[in-house]
């Protein structure tokens, strides 16, 4: 089960094993919170709980964890932080014991990958498994905008998600941190708009990529630079950069694809899943006019050739190797 419909049920069935895999920590911390408070009730998690460290322990101490009945509490809950280890070495065993688990104990295990294909997973009801992973990023927004409802208090406009999506980026710890900084900025104001989060929201690598690709859009090669001088001043790896300029690339490549193939702009953007809100259309727009129909064919070729050069494959600084994408994007086009 996913973690997001496993937040929104309302009363799930208590389960005496949960696995708890994926790498959105987010997602686990409130997937574990919601565990605990629906297996303890009102009782102190003081008295009933117990939280261990996967590597280099033992079943036997966990079993006679979940075996002791906690005082004043309906049941006790063990939690295995780092877990994989600890399936790996005690997996038959595991098994053994999902066929016939504690009655007062509740086990939460915290993995970064848990394979449907294996017996313990087979084992495991739906209920149990809850996959801790990041909604792809085009539903990221919807989610802001329920979110910002349901935990903040505040009316997030759907063009306002769009941004604070692309601004912060795809980590739902951050997306929640700046949407209680935004719900605390409205004060009594129910509503958070596109406006606010444009002046709020603290620059990312991300927002400075977008920097980057207004001046490529603008056909202005020393601005990007200049730009990009700054995130290497400030100690920013080049592989952190290319990151979300990659991920700007590839959605300029999807849309000079779509248009190519007949799709007026607009749609072609909405088929790359271009976000809606303006600014970020204009841009884009003013992206594709720059590049042209060589450059933009071109893009996915040069974006594998410096994804393969920074990983080893060029002799030059990979400083060097970034800039020279940039100038390859941002200078005049070619008659």
């Amino acid at each position: 089960m996913d973690a997001l419909p496993f937040l929104a049920t309302a009363n799930p069935k208590r389960q005496p094993i949960y696995v708890l895999s994926g790498d959105e920590d987010f997602l686990k911390r409130l997937a574990r919170d919601r565990i605990i408070a629906n297996a303890l009730g009102d009782a102190d998690p003081s008295f009933a709980m117990s939280v261990y460290v996967g590597e280099k322990l033992d079943f036997s101490t966990i079993r006679n964890e979940l075996d002791t009945l906690p005082f004043l509490a309906p049941c006790r809950v063990v939690i295995v932080e780092n877990a994989d280890p600890f399936v790996t070495e005690h997996r038959q065993t595991l098994e053994q014991y999902a066929t016939k688990p504690s009655s007062v104990g509740v086990l939460i295990l915290d993995v970064k990958t848990f394979p449907e294909t294996t017996k313990l997973a087979k084992a495991l009801p739906d209920g149990g498994k809850i996959s801790c992973k990041s909604p792809p990023p085009y539903k990221l927004p919807a989610w802001c905008v329920e979110w910002a409802k349901t935990r903040h208090n505040k009316k997030l406009a759907l063009d306002a998600a769009e941004m604070l999506v692309e601004l912060v980026g795809t980590g739902m710890g951050l997306i929640d941190q700046e949407l209680g900084k935004l719900a605390s900025a409205a004060g009594a104001k129910p509503a958070i708009a596109a406006a606010d989060v444009a002046k709020l929201v603290g620059r990312s690598k991300a927002a400075d990529v977008f920097r980057i690709m207004d001046a490529v859009g603008e056909g202005k090669p020393g601005e990007a630079l200049s730009i990009l001088e700054e995130l290497f001043t400030e100690g920013e790896d080049p592989m952190a950069v290319l990151g979300p300029l990659t991920a700007q690339l590839r959605k300029l490549a999807a849309v000079g694809r779509f248009v190519f193939d007949g799709l007026p702009l607009g749609e072609a953007m909405n088929a790359a899943k271009v976000p809606n809100w303006e600014k970020a259309r204009q841009s884009c727009e003013k992206q594709v006019k720059h590049l042209g129909r060589r450059r933009l064919e071109k893009l996915t070729e040069w974006l594998t050739e410096i994804n393969i050069g920074l990983k080893g494959g060029n002799p030059l600084p990979e400083r060097v190797q970034v800039e020279r994408l940039v100038v390859m994007l941002a200078r005049p086009r070619e008659a």
